[in-house]
């Protein structure tokens, strides 16, 4: 089974400038269309991982990360499982 693996470091500055209300859930949907771009894969072919979701979230909906780091694998049948990477 051939993957592709890669680590990124994804920007979510256009998160910052949405509504205070919205900011979260834009960061969330901008690390899905980031990792389908780069991977080649189709944004609904992306797969968030729980704990990243969870960091994204932990200061609400109102303050999102302005970066986070990020695994990408890309398994043979195009689905990418995007986590965060092990230290």
């Amino acid at each position: 089974m051939a993957e592709e693996e890669q680590i990124m470091i994804i920007p979510l500055l256009t998160a910052k400038a949405s509504p205070r209300s919205k900011k979260s859930r834009k960061a969330v949907n901008e690390i899905r269309v980031h990792v389908a771009k780069h991977m080649k894969a189709k944004p609904e072919d992306v797969w968030i991982d729980q704990k990243l979701n969870e960091l994204v979230w932990a200061r609400g909906i109102q303050k999102p990360p302005a970066k986070v780091r990020v695994k990408a694998v890309k398994f043979e049948d195009g689905l990418v499982e995007v986590s965060l990477p092990e230290e």
